[in-house]
């Protein structure tokens, strides 16, 4: 039996980040990933690309 478990990705994500954030920016994030049907690091990683285009 393999020690790893979970499905394979092709995009594997190893790094932790813990972060501290206002209310007002937890409601934000929280009613996008409502919207858009994400979840809070897809949400988080889409915000940095759009950092990264400008």
């Amino acid at each position: 039996m393999s020690p790893r478990t979970g499905r394979p990705t092709d995009n594997p994500r190893p790094n932790k980040l813990s972060i501290r954030i206002s209310d007002e920016d937890k409601k934000a994030l929280e009613e996008y990933c409502e919207e858009n049907n994400v979840n809070r690091t897809e949400a988080i990683s889409r915000g940095i690309k759009k950092l990264i285009e400008k």
